[in-house]
């Protein structure tokens, strides 16, 4: 079996040297290039060099659905106390790399730099190695839930692809330590002799390497193709040392496929560009000089106890017309979001995505940031940044299916429907109108997972928000199928188990090789076990998407005060699995689409355009809306869940949707949808109405700040006992207990209640530590915050004790327990 490893007296590096050489007459110089990369203005202290994987990489035929299956080379056998051999090395300048030997090291190990054995002998200090743990017995999860007995069948046989492929890739690969770095053998790599490009294209009939270093030539730098369908070359430096390939030129891939010669991005492409006035991006080789790349200055964040998570997109966060860039979001935007009392924030659209308006969920290049908002080294600049202010930095990751752009993403890359994604109809999302991978592909597993550590590892993410994990799991897709919360319904032949598996093993190295790193899966089926540790038999998230709240609250709002239960609000909000975190929110990206409306536009509607100034008479529709804004986002943060969520605006009720830049569109059916003139008008941020002290959209933010800001200093949303001890039908009314704050919602349109007897626990006086109907909220001041609570001995509402409180109408107070 073929393989890109030589012997083992050079622990593996690869094949340097090996390919097709080229006279340097057939290439231009590298001065006169023209490049579509802006350089920075700015320059940055330089980085060290990374080192190149010197791991062996094993590629078996991505048809097969047998993992175990590949026959490994004597050469390649992976010794069982693999883990034990693997030794951290710090590089020169500090810079540390995992090597792995096939021989004990004994502390001294061979480092190796850029693809090259240096034979520069290094002492291995005391840090720990990162792997990935082995697996457990996958049983725990029916002592937690003993209902999934009825189900062993199912989830033991789920538990024993996972370990099976986890052996696999243990056997022929070196652990998921090894096999999730594709991205050092796969793609362009540099070596102190040049450049190496290899690429999975099994489809393929002939390859060649073209770009502007070589004039778009495709006879110049032909490729060659080993057995299992990895086409390579090599790329010397030239005469004078300089790279082949230029920094900052357009690079694709032509190759001669099933379907017709075609010009392809590489797969592993680290940035891409669409140039002004062009259709089609281009793959851009991507390799700064040192002194224009950006060195992290500041330590990533450890995990907080309860995540405020502050969801953005950093093309339409400016209150201007345009599509902001990273710089500006760095400078503006994050200074606000700690303002406001959030600890994380959550990146939308950062995986290079040819159509702009699909909100990044259409990605194209998965390896590379988004050219639009700037290069990649500012938005490294953007996460430091972030990481100075306290913030983790959240990436909302898609591996739930990909573009069907045949142009500049995966979709046919090697001219096949079935390289990356399941042929036929499986492959294809008939709603999304995307292409649906297939994760039993072992190269497609190298792809994703070598993915989700590329944006931990070289970009310093702090986790993700995996999308679309309901369409993964399911080959239904989580279409036309309501979940009754039935066991049968995840358990079943609709289940995609190797979607599953894959999600179990992507949480096994984000877990195991990131300990503080933060994996939430957006689910609306209930899965049970999503968020209990693999090694517990479960799936691995450390959070679900509480997806079922938003809806509720949409429910609610279209129907009158009179017809909202309390009960029903509870329940939408409780209704959540045990030893299970959720992430929940009142309304994300999805309701300020164009088509939907936010909780604001729903309580508010056309009042907002003339009546949100205080120098005007407000509405009873304002008054209302704004007082409900409060309500509504207050007890879904109190009872919700372990974490909360908030898209960037709608903390103060930002008016209006979200509606991309787009001209006309032409439906396959011959009719014409209008477009928008192609304006971003509707695609931006107007933080300024939050601002401006004389809207009354700045109550509503100020509100939202006390609220984070609350959390902040009681942790009520992590604190161990929660208890509902009233949610009384006729009074429209909900009191619930979470640590040491008690919490009054009194959703009545009219009725206030004075004396208002409300239960307790914990003896003492209690005061005011956040009220909704405060001036400074926007509100009617009709509490004075000076008065103490102090509780009586008298059970009330099956609680041991009691204090009595004035509980104005549409208001929420929290009172905190002092002394």
């Amino acid at each position: 079996m073929a393989t890109f490893a030589v012997s083992g007296a050079t622990l593996g590096v690869a094949r340097a040297g090996v390919g097709v050489a080229r006279a340097g007459s057939e290439r231009r110089g590298g001065a006169d290039l023209p490049s579509l990369l802006l350089r920075k203005k700015d320059s940055s202290r330089a980085v060290l060099s990374r080192a190149a994987s010197p791991g062996k990489v094993l590629v078996p035929d991505g048809e097969s659905d047998d993992l175990a299956s590949p026959a490994q080379p004597e050469e390649l056998q992976i010794p069982e106390d693999i883990e034990e051999q693997t030794a951290e090395v710090n590089m020169t300048g500090g810079t540390a790399e995992k090597l792995q030997s096939s021989e004990p090291t004994q502390g001294i190990v061979e480092t190796i730099t850029d693809g090259v054995t240096k034979g520069v002998k290094e002492l291995v200090v005391g840090e720990k190695p990162r792997v990935v743990p082995k697996p457990g017995d996958g049983q725990k999860i029916y002592e937690i839930d003993p209902t999934l007995k009825d189900f062993r069948s199912h989830l033991d046989y789920r538990y024993s692809e996972y370990k099976r492929i986890r052996a696999a890739i243990d056997q022929h690969e070196g652990g998921l330590e090894a096999f999730s770095r594709g991205y050092e053998k796969l793609g362009f790599t540099r070596s102190a002799e040049g450049i190496t490009y290899r690429e999975w294209a099994p489809g393929a009939h002939s390859a060649a390497l073209v770009g502007d270093f070589n004039n778009w030539n495709p006879n110049a730098d032909t490729m060659t193709r080993d057995d299992y369908g990895v086409w390579e070359i090599f790329l010397p430096n030239n005469a004078d040392g300089s790279s082949a390939i230029p920094h900052g030129s357009r690079v694709k891939i032509r190759m001669d496929t099933p379907s017709g010669v075609k010009d392809s991005i590489s797969a592993w492409i680290k940035f891409s560009v669409q140039a002004p006035g062009e259709i089609p991006f281009n793959g851009i080789y991507y390799d700064p000089p040192e002194e224009e790349k950006y060195v992290f200055q500041h330590p990533q964040r450890k995990r907080p106890e309860s995540l405020r998570i502050y969801e953005s997109h950093i093309g339409m966060s400016s209150p201007e017309p345009k599509i902001n860039s990273y710089a500006n979001f760095r400078d503006e935007v994050l200074p606000r979001i700690k303002r406001l009392g959030y600890n994380a924030v959550q990146i939308m659209a950062i995986q290079e995505h040819s159509y702009y308006a699909s909100f990044g969920y259409h990605v194209t290049n998965f390896f590379a940031p988004s050219s639009r908002f700037g290069t990649p080294e500012d938005l490294k600049s953007l996460i430091d940044r972030a990481h100075e202010l306290g913030l983790l930095v959240l990436m909302d990751i898609v591996h739930s299916h990909s573009s069907n752009n045949t142009l500049d993403g995966l979709n046919g890359f090697d001219g096949t429907d079935t390289h990356y994604f399941h042929g036929g109809p499986r492959g294809h999302h008939w709603m999304w109108d995307s292409r649906l991978f297939n994760y039993g592909s072992w190269e497609v597993l190298r792809f994703l997972l070598s993915n989700a550590r590329w944006w931990l590892e070289e970009y310093k993410f702090d986790g993700f928000r995996f999308d679309g994990v309901t369409s993964m799991m399911y080959t239904h897709h989580g279409l036309q199928m309501t979940f009754t919360g039935n066991y049968g319904e995840y358990f079943g032949f609709a289940t995609d188990v190797d979607a599953v598996v894959y999600l179990m093993l992507v949480n096994d190295l984000i877990h195991g090789l990131y300990p503080d790193a933060v994996s939430i899966g957006e689910d609306v089926s209930g899965m049970p076990t999503f968020c209990i540790p693999v090694p517990d038999g479960g799936v691995g998230f450390d959070y679900r998407l509480h997806m079922a709240v938003a809806d509720k609250w949409i429910e609610l709002l279209k129907q009158s005060d009179e017809s909202w239960k309390m009960g029903d609000i509870v329940h939408t909000l409780t209704n959540r699995r045990w030893l299970e975190k959720c992430v929940t929110y009142a309304e994300s990206h999805d309701q300020a689409l164009v088509g939907d409306k936010t909780i604001a536009f729903w309580l508010m509607d056309k009042d907002m355009y003339d009546f949100m100034a205080l120098d005007r008479p407000s509405t009873l529709r304002i008054d209302r809306g704004i007082a409900l804004h409060k309500m509504i986002r207050l007890v879904t943060m109190g009872l919700g869940g372990e974490g909360y969520l908030n898209f960037m605006g709608n903390e103060f009720g930002h008016p209006e949707w979200i509606d991309f830049p787009r001209g006309p569109q032409t439906l396959p059916t011959g009719k014409v949808l209008p477009g928008n003139n192609n304006s971003y008008d509707k695609c931006r941020r107007r933080f300024d109405l939050g601002d401006a002290d004389f809207l009354r959209y700045r109550g509503m933010q100020e509100f939202d700040q006390a609220m984070q800001h609350l959390e902040e200093k009681y942790g009520f949303m992590t604190s161990e006992h929660q208890y509902v001890s009233r949610k009384h039908e006729e009074d429209k009314v909900i009191i619930l207990k979470r640590g040491d704050l008690v919490f009054v919602f009194n959703f009545h349109w009219s009725n206030s209640f004075f004396d208002y007897r409300v239960g307790c626990s914990k003896p003492g006086k209690y005061k005011v530590a956040l009220d909704s109907d405060d001036a400074l909220f926007g509100g009617f001041s009709r509490l004075d915050h000076d008065v103490d609570y102090f509780t009586t001995e008298h059970p009330h509402d099956n609680r041991p004790r009691s204090f009595s409180v004035y509980t104005p109408s549409r208001t929420a107070v929290v009172y905190a327990l002092t002394e």
